[in-house]
């Protein structure tokens, strides 16, 4: 809130998702950041947390074939299936960075039988989740949040991350898995050492590949788009339009 007041913001907007959707104290959550910043947040919904995240990574070219953007979380991903401005498909799956990682991995580095059970996991909530949905089959995708960004920085070889060149790069099914190998085998001292890796996500950035991998063979994807703009930038976009509407 410092920075927004030190930058002249002319509208804060707050917004609450899928981890505070689930929390038993999500309430109190929500109040606290009235008390404390006078940040009134929107708990969204399922379908508008779909909605923001398909526009912010749709944004600059809405897609014409069916495009699935997903957005690798801590708790949750969120798999979104759309074309043009329209939405076809939508879940929320309770799998995470953090969650599986706790859940499945315990050595350093993880084993194949940890790797294979988290692995298998995924594949089980995604089936889950598209098994007999029309909507959910798509032949293009977007990838947003720390994952697939990370993946990117480290192919780039960046020294600095850098937005600008993360942003649209695309990685191949192929290097994905590549990269899982190399990460996966290493313990987790040297992956915080790996170029292109912030080190604070060192820790769980092998289950988010493991996410990110299981998700293009559900949906048939040898290729995915990596976007730096995600939720934050379809929530920026729809609250700059309601300040043009007013």
């Amino acid at each position: 809130m410092e920075i927004c007041r030190e930058a002249g913001v002319e509208k804060t907007e707050a917004i609450a998702t899928s981890a505070v959707r689930d929390a038993s104290n999500g309430s109190a959550f929500l109040a606290e950041l009235r008390e404390r910043f006078a940040l009134s947040a929107r708990l969204l919904d399922g379908e508008e947390e779909a909605r923001l995240t398909y526009l912010g990574a749709t944004s600059e070219h809405p897609p014409t074939e069916p495009t699935l953007v997903v957005d690798i979380g801590g708790g949750s991903t969120e798999l979104i299936v759309g074309t043009g401005e329209e939405i076809a498909f939508h879940t929320s799956l309770q799998a995470g960075v953090v969650r599986h990682s706790e859940r499945h991995i315990s050595g350093d580095p993880p084993s194949a039988l940890e790797l294979e059970a988290l692995a298998g996991d995924i594949r089980t909530l995604i089936a889950g989740a598209i098994s007999g949905q029309p909507g959910a089959a798509a032949s293009a995708g977007i990838a947003v949040a720390g994952t697939p960004t990370s993946l990117a920085s480290i192919e780039i070889g960046l020294e600095t991350y850098d937005p600008k060149q993360v942003h649209g790069h695309t990685l191949t099914l192929s290097s994905i898995q590549r990269h899982l190998s190399q990460l996966a085998s290493a313990p987790l001292s040297k992956r915080a050492e790996v170029t292109g890796l912030h080190p604070d996500r060192a820790p769980n950035i092998v289950a988010g590949v493991v996410i990110l991998v299981e998700t293009m063979r559900a949906f048939g994807l040898d290729r995915i788009q990596v976007s730096e703009h995600d939720i934050l930038y379809g929530s920026a976009i729809t609250a700059n339009s309601a300040l043009d509407c007013g």
